[in-house]
């Protein structure tokens, strides 16, 4: 008897224990499913950002299921809190928090950004424990080359070929223009012959051509793109005649020609 009853409590107990661990698992089940119905960040939304030197950015902080929690944004370099909810808690009035009511995005606006501003920003969400989710901004200014500059030669009669090439832009210039001695080039004047060819990409180039140059086209010409800082080359149409520098060559040639026959002769004196 006293074995039966031995048994028979053994059994309640490990059947007791073994409910007490199988109900774990439903417990870790409603964790999971509270993490995902609570504050999580969408990052195919909240992207890092590159951005033209000067022109407004905006960071993006997608937030699902916030509920009542407050979205902040703080800067890493200086670790400065810059916004909280709506607010903005810095003196610089460059920054500001951008929200439309309903929606999940929390955006972090900086109006005339300097390269100084690049690094990475944290969105934080109050939660226990908070929230982040980091975004790297980088300020970048394009790069405007005239290929073949500062200065270019070119013979009477020939093509005037001036390539523009604009590096290091997130998007293209939405326009490249051309100008001669600071006025804006004509396509269709009467001295015919001038054409342009604008190719826009994550390196944007324009192609100025002027057909049988005279004396009258030489002078400065200016590439401005829309999104970047103007280049310049000095053109100078020639008559025939030759610049400076190719007479600089051609006397190094000359220079070069002579050392050899001095050469020369020491060797023919020395073994004759």
């Amino acid at each position: 008897m006293w074995i039966l009853l031995y048994f028979t409590i053994l059994g309640t107990y490990t059947a007791f224990g073994a409910v007490q661990t199988g109900s774990a698992v439903p417990g870790n089940s409603v964790s999971d499913a509270a993490t995902t119905r609570g504050p999580h960040f969408d990052t195919a939304a909240s992207k890092n950002v590159t951005a033209l030197l000067g022109k407004t950015a905006y960071l993006n902080c997608r937030v699902k299921n916030l509920a009542n929690r407050t979205v902040s944004w703080v800067r890493h370099r200086d670790v400065h809190l810059l916004t909280v909810g709506h607010y903005t808690y810095t003196s610089d009035q460059r920054f500001r928090a951008i929200h439309q009511p309903h929606s999940e995005d929390w955006t972090l606006q900086i109006k005339y950004p300097q390269h100084r501003d690049s690094g990475i920003y944290e969105c934080q969400v109050s939660s226990t424990p908070h929230l982040s989710h980091f975004i790297h901004l980088t300020v970048i200014e394009p790069d405007t080359e005239i290929i073949g500059g500062p200065e270019l030669f070119i013979d009477r009669g020939s093509t005037i070929n001036l390539t523009c090439v604009v590096r290091h832009s997130p998007e293209p210039p939405a326009y490249i223009f051309w100008n001669h001695n600071e006025a804006i080039i004509s396509y269709s004047s009467s001295r015919g012959g001038v054409s342009v060819a604008t190719e826009r990409g994550e390196t944007s180039r324009s192609v100025l051509l002027i057909q049988k140059a005279t004396a009258s086209d030489s002078g400065n010409y200016q590439c401005n793109p829309s999104n970047a800082r103007p280049a310049n080359v000095s053109v100078h149409v020639l008559n025939g005649e030759h610049p400076e520098a190719m007479q600089h060559g051609g006397n190094q040639r000359m220079g070069s020609s002579v050392n050899i026959f001095a050469l020369l002769t020491i060797v023919l004196y020395t073994y004759c």
